[in-house]
């Protein structure tokens, strides 16, 4: 049997070429996405504390609360201490030779001036050993052509820029502070003055020679209580964690999309089998009469496939490599930091084999055991040709129950309030489409071809007949189809609502003509005062917002304020201003307050103005309870709370200034703040939605291997269906089917299949973002689903082209016998 096996598989080798396709590709992603994590995971180890190659022990807070600076003097002077320093990183800003902001995220560090503590690997001059001087990474003093002992622009949160003296380069490449921008070393001193910030997130320290780790630690403890001391190793070791368990994550991620292209690649493996096991129905009862058992027909079909599941591993180990060298490639050419190789393991390479193995065989079981269920008498008659069966009743029955499930699931979701009800309403109406599949899939080509069949007569009445004539085989096809579809579609519909959700948000709460971001931080301290003195201004608001208590204390203008309610309850909006708040509806009923109503406000007492009404989700969330909302006036926020910084400013033009005069003013001030943007309406909207088109880019890149599984799967069904129709075919081109109709003929049976996989695909994935859409929306946001016609239509479109493309070879195949020989076929 094992000969036979092997004999099968060589007279074989073309039928089996799609289907170990689909093995060649779901093992590639696997592996390319083993070595790759493995190379990254391999750089995270060696950069873990390259910033603490002289660091013995750190301090760290005991909370949130930043380290003072007085307390390095502290730690300074313990006994034992060779060399202390505070270090922090946040973010900066850079102006460069023509005095733009240079581009990128910057990482601002403080750098430890003792010598015994600094662990830079220095490209040219020296680090910072006095306030005044900054080091920036090689790539950036290259880019912008600055000089050493030349003056360039660093600003922050702190201020507007100031000019440092240029005293070296640095080589931060791979480190966990390349992130892709500038980075910027000052001396502690100007990283707090730069930043804004309080304190440091920890403070270095380098022990003396022959000074006892532990002894050490114990001191430090004296010395500062209430922070937490640790030692080198666990420092290093807490650097490994961090850097590995990001990676971990970003390993889970792409192996849910691995997850998904082996389950599309597990359908048309035994959608494949099921075809080839039909085929040979006469062969295995032949076997059979001849002598051979069940068991020995049916171990020899596993065997078939376990050889075939290997080689294709094999195959996709390979390609892999290549894959993981291709995502590296792109990383460096989009200008992400990515340190370390590709590393191939011998663990990677047995894992791919052995899933790639597992799943071929897994996916063989069931084929295999149906094809050894024919008795050794029907080798003598016709009944060796498997007839088209559809589905059990039990299974139909099964299947609507399971897909009427997932449905009212996903009906229900908003109104129970659960995500968990999204995911498992998706999935059951997955499972009920499998189930009903044998049903539902051949009614869909039905109707589809109806208006076709119409139209063009014969031809694509006999694609209709072909597609339905064995409904679990149409149904496994398209089945493969929904999985990557429909996911494609979810994120597709998902965010384009989601976009179209915050695009009314920021109608509802920006109400000016030019808005002011920080970024990646809050707005620098004397920006909006020298906005507002800008006489070309008006309105000149930076959205700021403290929790106090229970309540949130919004900063308010007077001339925004009432662009988001929606309602006065009592009282006058207008005389909002010095000493007057207005309340919301939901506080004043909890506290009893009312129009003149004290209420008092981090010890001081103001009077309410008006009570109102607010129904608009706001685009932040708070911690304190829904409704609990105090508005102050600017000034008397400012008074309040001077240090709270909002990462938003909305200005508008002062009466009779043109937008591009009050954008020249805006510009003016902003000369000298390399921290901030200046954007319109417009361009804010599409800041705030570029994360989303990107995520929806890279998940649509990562499930498009699913999609190329699965019409992979429409053009091997195709392909052995045209093999099982080879007399059939013969017969239609005896009677007169032209070669142009048998080419039109099969490439409407692939569209038909591909279409209605398609169909279903949106259809699926369109629910479960209607319900993940009222979901959010119940929990807080105006959302509901907007229907992206374009691209749904890009998606089928892509599907019917695909099918067309898949059709050609089964086509050539069909058309490639002559019709005697054809018609001798057995």
């Amino acid at each position: 049997m094992i000969r036979l096996t092997l004999r099968s598989l060589r007279a074989e080798a073309l039928r089996m070429l799609l289907s170990a396709l689909a093995v060649v590709l779901g093992v590639a992603f696997i592996a390319g996405t083993l070595i790759f994590v493995d190379g990254m995971r391999a750089g995270a180890y060696d950069r873990a504390g390259t910033f603490d190659r002289h660091t013995d022990l750190g301090v760290y807070p005991g909370g949130d609360k930043a380290l003072p600076a007085s307390l390095v003097d502290r730690v300074r002077a313990v006994d034992g201490v060779s060399a202390a320093a505070g270090e922090l990183t946040a973010t900066g800003g850079l102006l460069g030779a023509d005095g733009r902001p240079v581009l990128g995220y910057a990482v601002l560090a403080a750098i430890p001036t003792e010598s015994a503590l600094r662990s830079y690997d220095v490209v040219s001059g020296h680090l910072p050993d006095r306030t005044g001087e900054v080091v920036l990474d090689a790539p950036t003093v290259a880019e912008e052509g600055f000089t050493l002992g030349a003056p360039v622009q660093i600003g922050g949160t702190g201020g507007a820029a100031r000019p440092y003296t240029l005293v070296g380069t640095v080589d931060v490449a791979g480190t966990v502070r390349d992130i892709g921008g500038p980075f910027i070393g000052l001396v502690g001193p100007d990283a707090l003055a730069v930043t804004g910030l309080r304190g440091y997130g920890r403070i270095m320290v380098a022990a003396r020679p022959g000074t006892s780790e532990t002894v050490l630690a114990d001191r430090l403890h004296a010395a500062a209580a209430g922070t937490t001391v640790k030692g080198r190793q666990q420092i290093l070791d807490e650097a490994v964690d961090d850097a590995v368990r990001d990676l971990n994550q970003f390993m889970m991620l792409l192996l849910i999309f691995v997850g998904v292209a082996v389950v599309v690649a597990g359908f048309v493996i035994a959608n494949t089998f099921a075809i080839v096991l039909a085929q040979r129905t006469r062969r295995t009862a032949l076997l059979r009469l001849v002598g051979a058992t069940r068991g020995q027909v049916f171990r020899a079909a596993l065997l078939e496939s376990a050889l075939v599941g290997f080689v294709a591993s094999a195959l996709g180990v390979l390609l892999g490599v290549a894959l993981a060298g291709g995502m590296r490639l792109l990383m460096s050419r989009l200008d992400v930091p990515f340190s370390g190789g590709l590393t191939v393991t011998g663990s990677t390479v047995l894992t791919s084999l052995l899933l790639g193995t597992a799943l071929t065989v897994a996916s063989a079981l069931l084929p295999a055991w149906r094809g050894t269920r024919v008795a050794p008498v029907a080798a003598l008659t016709d009944a060796a040709v498997q007839p088209s069966r559809g589905a059990g009743r039990l299974r139909l029955i099964f299947g609507a129950v399971v897909l009427g499930t997932g449905v009212a699931a996903l009906a229900g979701a908003a109104s129970a309030g659960q995500v968990l009800l999204v995911a498992v309403g998706g999935v059951l109406a997955f499972f009920g489409i499998v189930l009903f599949g044998p049903v539902l899939v051949p009614a869909l080509v039905r109707v589809i071809g109806w208006p076709a069949r119409r139209l063009f007569g014969m031809t694509v009445g006999l694609a209709v007949a072909n597609a339905v004539r064995n409904p679990r085989r149409i149904a496994a096809t398209a089945t493969a189809l929904v999985i990557g579809i429909g996911l494609v579609s979810a994120f597709v519909v998902g965010a384009r609502s989601t976009k179209d959700g915050i695009e009314r948000s920021v109608d509802a709460e920006i109400g000016t003509d030019f808005v002011v971001s920080g970024i990646g931080q809050n707005l620098p301290a004397p920006l909006t005062g020298e906005l507002a003195a800008r006489p070309e201004l008006g309105v000149v608001h930076e959205q700021r917002s403290i929790v106090t208590g229970d309540i949130e204390v919004r900063a308010a203008h007077p001339a925004l304020v009432g662009r988001t309610l929606t309602g006065v309850l009592a009282g006058d909006v207008g005389r909002l201003g010095p000493g007057q708040v207005l309340v919301h509806r939901e506080l004043a009923r909890a506290r009893g307050w009312q129009v003149g109503s004290p209420v008092t406000i981090a010890g001081r007492q103001f009077r309410v103005a008006a009570v109102v009404a607010d129904d608009a989700r706001a685009m932040v969330a708070s911690s304190a309870p829904e409704g609990h909302v105090i508005d102050l006036d600017d000034a008397d926020f400012a008074a309040l709370f001077p240090r709270e910084r909002g990462f938003l400013a909305e200005i508008d033009p002062a009466d009779g200034v043109s937008a591009e005069g009050a954008r020249a003013a805006i510009e003016a001030v902003l000369a000298r703040y390399p921290t901030v943007n200046l954007m319109d309406q417009g361009a804010y909207k599409k800041m705030l939605t570029g994360t989303v088109d990107m995520l929806l880019a890279f998940v649509t890149a990562l499930l498009g291997l699913a999609v190329v599984i699965a019409l992979v799967g429409v053009a091997n069904t195709l392909s052995l269906s045209v093999v099982e129709r080879t007399r059939e075919n013969a017969v239609l081109r005896a009677v007169g089917l032209t070669r142009a109709r048998m080419r039109a003929m099969l490439a409407v049976e692939a569209i038909l299949m591909a279409l209605v996989g398609a169909v279903l695909g949106i259809g699926l994935g369109t629910g479960v973002s209607a319900a993940a859409m009222a979901l959010l929306a119940r929990l807080g946001g105006d959302f509901h689903v907007v229907l992206p016609l374009g691209q749904l239509g890009l998606i089928l479109g892509v599907a019917v082209l695909a099918a067309l493309v898949a059709s050609v070879l089964p086509a050539r195949r069909a058309l490639s016998r002559p019709v005697v020989e054809a018609l001798a076929d057995q």
